[in-house]
């Protein structure tokens, strides 16, 4: 189903893993897409193994001038933006006591300042359109605690609360914003922890299996399109039942 014909999405952190997935159904859906990370190599190769309907661009999305150059950059390239992925984040386990003040900053830097600036800076070109969707991607430990990672959970709370205010204020020009909140996911977030702890993280899933990022893909795709046109401020969750 070419269900996002004619949109152009742009999605940080895509060289790899959930985001290299997201791009890929984008454009089998029929989307243009941008990726962005600082992964260069890698971002380079997955741009390349899509074809033309990728591109890649650096960006680290602490920067509010690199998100300035990469709208200005898309929209000289296609001359619109239909979506919006932040997709961008980082996962470093951590007590809230031995969570230095570097850390802290680092994970709020990318994972909630990076959306913010994102939303900012794209929401005036999605509204001089008249349309856009924006899909946040937080995680089940925005919506419920997450043992060992105090950083990583106050972010993720942020991006869904984010979500519902920016929703609120862009709903009359058009613009969906919605999150969502993949549970345990098969990609390198996951396999950093070696060996072992995807069975043990299994035996807490209802469903007794780690999703693929197609899975969380497949969403963000309907979220991206039309078909989702009455979705926003909302939070999709995609844990196999673990909020449950």
């Amino acid at each position: 189903m070419n269900r996002l014909d004619g949109k152009v999405a742009l999605i940080t952190g895509g060289a790899r893993g959930q985001g290299a997935a997201e791009a890929e159904l984008f454009i089998a859906a029929g989307a243009q897409v941008v990726i962005t990370d600082i992964l260069d190599a890698e971002g380079e190769a997955t741009a390349a193994r899509l074809g033309d309907a990728c591109t890649y661009m650096h960006h680290d999305v602490s920067s509010e001038e690199e998100w300035t150059a990469v709208v200005d950059a898309v929209m000289a390239q296609h001359g619109h933006i239909e979506v919006l992925v932040n997709n961008a984040g980082i996962f470093i386990t951590a007590n809230m006591a031995d969570t230095s003040m570097e850390l802290w900053n680092q994970m709020l830097a990318i994972n909630q300042t990076g959306v913010f600036l994102g939303m900012r800076t794209v929401a005036p070109v999605m509204k001089e359109n008249g349309m856009g969707s924006i899909i946040n991607i937080s995680s089940i430990a925005g919506m419920k605690s997450a043992a060992g990672a105090h950083a990583y959970s106050a972010t993720k709370w942020a991006v869904r609360g984010m979500s519902k205010s920016a929703a609120v204020e862009l709903g009359p020009s058009g613009v969906r914003v919605n999150s969502v909140h993949p549970g345990i996911i098969d990609t390198n977030m996951l396999q950093q922890f070696g060996p072992g702890v995807r069975e043990r993280m299994e035996t807490q899933i209802p469903m007794e299996r780690v999703a693929s990022a197609d899975e969380v893909g497949l969403l963000v795709q309907f979220l991206a399109s039309d078909d989702s046109s009455y979705c926003t401020g909302q939070e999709f969750v995609v844990d196999g039942g673990m909020t449950s």
